[in-house]
């Protein structure tokens, strides 16, 4: 991607097979995920890295219609003004990012700074809802339009949100939209607010954290009416993912798991924000959820979130794991996982771009179930087991035909 001036773009040449370019429209852009992804993005097109941790570049899934690399372009909001490089340095001081990589991709950053917009800032906004999301999807549409891209994917990779409280006009389409009008009604949560405006811009969605986002009836009749797909919700990086993989063990091998305590320690902007109760909330119902579906309502799951700043995004985990056996023999498990957090989700937020961008194209309206493969909290499927989601996605993935939709 060559790009000269804010008004002069040059899309990648498209693959005949997947109808790109594809825009990839990040909410929380300037963040360590969204930045991460951006670099390792720019770091795939250089050759200066390979695609571990892409789930897409797998034998799993070398039958699906996915558009290359080199047919992503980036865009996306934040409400913070910190350039993409600065972020990218500071990446780099904390380990998440090498510096070679870096060093070799800092001069195509300002290709993607330039597509970078204001958000939307709940604590500030004043305007009613319904011209916030007329704003949001106009700069997506606008991207769109300056580079021919063929569809967008709207990631939602921001702060984590408190739980929205229910309100009627969240199950009926017409009362929300009218109640977005008012300058003093904040009916939606900043999540749902840009999942709005992607539907509105017709764009697919995924919501990368465990905030509201699409998961309201309205918005679900929306992405019906607008004929797109979402995804989510809180991406499975580590924990949560190692727990997909190693419960089912247990129960097919009839063992039974009296406990599964957790604890984990983090820093970093998502440590300072679970560190607030609100917030916290949603991440601990979003990672609550998946022992219980599939070890039985009856295990003892106490789980703990502990904000320690010099972890930075390094994040560590310790689980302990007491089961009883044959005889009623008691045994246990300890488990330490110790993982960079804005390393393991950015790859996972590029494979959903690609998988996402090719469910539109199929013509796939609504939740894409098959996505579960890579969420703590599934949208469309009560499906954890990591092997069977594993197994769905590539299932779904390859039979995708890549020259329907529009």
């Amino acid at each position: 991607m060559t790009v000269t001036q804010r008004e002069t773009s040059h899309a990648p040449t498209p693959s005949p097979d997947t109808d790109a370019p594809v825009g990839v429209w990040l909410n929380g852009a300037r963040g360590s995920v969204a930045t991460t992804a951006i670099t390792g993005l720019l770091a795939l097109r250089a050759g200066m890295a390979d695609s571990t941790g892409c789930v897409t570049d797998t034998g799993m899934l070398r039958d699906a219609p996915l558009a290359s690399w080199n047919d992503l372009v980036v865009g996306g909001h934040d409400i913070v003004d910190t350039p993409l490089e600065k972020k990218a340095e500071s990446l780099v001081d904390s380990g998440v990012i090498p510096a070679p990589v870096l060093a070799a991709v800092r001069g195509s950053l300002p290709e993607v700074e330039q597509n970078l917009r204001t958000g939307y800032d709940a604590r500030t906004e004043t305007a009613p809802l319904a011209e916030v999301v007329d704003r949001l999807a106009g700069d997506i549409e606008e991207f769109r339009s300056r580079y021919g891209l063929s569809r967008v994917v709207v990631i939602n990779v921001s702060s984590t949100e408190p739980p929205a409280d229910h309100r009627p006009e969240y199950d009926d389409l017409d009362a929300l939209t009218r109640a977005m009008a008012d300058p003093d009604d904040k009916a939606l949560p900043a999540s749902s607010v840009v999942a709005y405006a992607a539907f509105q811009a017709g764009c697919g969605f995924v919501d990368f954290t465990p905030s509201t986002g699409a998961r309201l009836p309205a918005l679900e009749m929306m992405a019906q009416r607008e004929r797109v797909p979402f995804a989510g919700s809180d991406g499975k990086t580590g924990e949560t993912l190692l727990r997909t993989a190693l419960a089912p063990m247990f129960t097919s091998r009839a063992l039974h798991v009296l406990s599964w305590a957790g604890v984990n320690l983090l820093g970093g902007g998502d440590g300072a924000t679970l560190e607030d109760p609100r917030n916290a909330r949603s991440k601990l119902s979003s990672k609550s959820g998946v022992l219980p579906a599939l070890l039985g309502e009856d295990v003892t799951a106490p789980l703990h979130i502990d904000n320690v700043p010099d972890l930075g995004d390094h994040k560590t985990a310790w689980d302990h794991v007491s089961f009883e056996g044959f005889l009623g023999v008691r045994m246990s498990m300890q488990l330490t996982w110790s993982g960079v957090d804005s390393t393991l989700a950015a790859p996972l937020v590029l494979d959903l771009a690609r998988l996402t961008a090719a469910a539109h194209r199929a013509g796939h309206v609504g939740p894409i179930e098959e996505l579960g493969f890579f969420f703590k909290d599934p949208i469309g499927t009560d499906e954890h087991a990591l092997a069977e989601q594993a197994q769905a996605l590539a299932s779904w993935a390859n039979g995708l035909d890549g020259r329907a939709g529009s």
